[in-house]
């Protein structure tokens, strides 16, 4: 257990923040779960995904191979 009071507001802050973005992160896989049984929702999908990297859930670099999977899924239904 942390013994400075600094140390000890940011065992606090972690653990909120730690429940805040798991909460984020469920909601994230969620959406890119409805992506892949319905590739009509991409907009929202994207949306989401953009938030997901402003809060710093994930990396940038994972939001664009992600909406390009989008976009590319998306396709694939239009041409079928």
């Amino acid at each position: 257990m942390p013994q400075h009071e600094s140390a000890k507001k940011r065992l606090r802050q972690s653990a909120r923040q730690r429940l805040r973005n798991r909460g984020y992160r469920t909601d994230l896989r969620k959406v890119i779960k409805a992506v892949r049984e319905d590739s009509g929702v991409t907009v929202a999908a994207q949306s989401a995904v953009d938030t997901a990297v402003r809060r710093g859930i994930i990396h940038p670099n994972k939001a664009a191979r992600l909406k390009s999977r989008f976009a590319r899924a998306q396709q694939a239904a239009a041409t079928a």
